[in-house]
């Protein structure tokens, strides 16, 4: 049975307000246009739904009945509404941010506190994965946002450029036979080097850029973490390729210095990067507009 939902609404303000005048006032119509849409009603569902009397009506047992569950529905989709008008008005609601460990560390976190004193009632729930990983999830809807390396599939992804990164070569005093002269990239790579795993965009990219010099890359130890990377360049095991900021600690201390490359890594590009046609609630646009 397939019946004009305006009609239960119709329904629902007469026995709510006990008056067909009184359902017409509240909702801007006519009291024979209630009338007539009450006695459709009763039609289609085959049973009286209220008893006429001179100035008033009375719900009859049917009528009761389906009053029952039309005040539910009806309290429901109210309830809705409001919850529909807090997300609009940034008092509730949810984003859900897809980023890697240190591009969260060293450059989103200070966005995610401003964000949370300027919309407290906003939750934002962080998921850390590598570009490949986080690309996956927003495809299948479990964040809203991937803060990624680019380039990524046009065809698929909405991308923003949000900053520019630069990874660099540090090692310990173990190699201090590198300190404070150029290197060139052939030269580093007979020694011992510590990268991000194979499947990661970093990796990926540092693997091209040694191949645009005709050479191949191949790494002592692999890791998935980039602070990790910093933390196994401190204790000698290799000569790390690090985000910059990652180091810049450890530099200032002295337990890792820069190496100096005569081939100095490009720069990475990071974006914001969202589902082609997916409509984005209004606490993520306003959490990316913070962003770019």
């Amino acid at each position: 049975m397939d019946i004009n939902f305006e009609l239960y609404k119709i329904f629902y303000q007469c026995a709510e307000n006990k008056s067909f005048s009184e359902a017409a006032r509240k909702l801007y119509i006519t009291q024979s246009a209630v009338s007539q849409s009450v006695k459709n009603l009763e039609k289609q569902l085959g049973v009286t739904l209220f008893h006429r009397k001179s100035r008033n009506i009375q719900l009859t047992n049917e009528g009761e009945l389906l009053f029952s569950y039309a005040s539910q529905a009806y309290n429901f989709l109210k309830t809705a509404e409001e919850k529909l008008q807090e997300f609009e008005g940034l008092t509730a609601g949810e984003i859900r941010i897809g980023v890697s460990d240190s591009i969260c560390k060293y450059f989103i976190m200070p966005y995610i506190k401003k964000f949370g004193q300027m919309y407290p009632n906003i939750m934002v729930k962080v998921i850390n994965r590598t570009t490949p990983q986080l690309l996956d999830v927003l495809k299948g809807g479990l964040i809203d946002i991937a803060i990624s390396t680019l380039p990524v599939n046009q065809d698929m992804f909405d991308a923003v450029s949000f900053i520019s990164v630069q990874d660099i070569f540090v090692a310990s005093d173990r190699f201090k036979e590198l300190k404070e002269r150029e290197i060139t990239l052939q030269e580093l790579n007979k020694y011992p080097l510590v990268l991000l795993q194979s499947d990661s965009s970093t990796r990926k990219s540092v693997d091209r850029f040694f191949q645009s010099y005709g050479l191949t890359c191949s790494p002592e130890i692999e890791l998935e973490s980039l602070d990790l990377l910093v933390e196994f360049a401190k204790i000698g095991t290799g000569v790390a390729c690090v985000l910059k900021e990652s180091a810049l600690d450890a530099i200032k201390s002295g337990e890792l210095f820069q190496i100096i490359s005569k081939e100095p890594l490009p720069p990475r590009s990071i974006g914001v990067v969202t589902m082609k046609n997916v409509v984005l609630s209004k606490a993520v646009k306003t959490f990316i507009s913070e962003l770019i």
